[in-house]
């Protein structure tokens, strides 16, 4: 069980690595929001179920959970506004 909570959360840095990674590579900002949404989902949900395997149902993890819902949901919205606003801002100034 330990070495499965090891590997999510060492499939978690490697994540934010790979986000970290792709936000510097890509120039447009619109790609750097793909970056961004994708650190939030992949590494949020390894650590939620690396606490699910720790604790098994308990306060913690259902906290945890509850949090992963709300990353998933606001940052969806967030990163589609965003989004909407730069390819607005690019339009406008073109």
């Amino acid at each position: 069980m330990s070495v499965a909570i090891d590997i999510l959360l060492g499939f978690a840095v490697l994540c934010v690595w790979l986000g970290a990674i792709g936000f510097l590579r890509f120039a447009a900002p619109l790609d750097r929001l793909h970056c961004a949404a994708f650190v939030n989902i992949a590494a949020g949900a390894a650590v939620t179920a690396a606490v699910w395997l720790q604790d098994g149902p308990s306060d913690r993890a259902l906290k945890t959970l509850l949090v992963l819902a709300a990353v998933l949901v606001c940052g969806a919205a967030t990163v589609h506004a965003v989004g909407r606003a730069l390819v607005l801002r690019t339009n406008a100034s073109q």
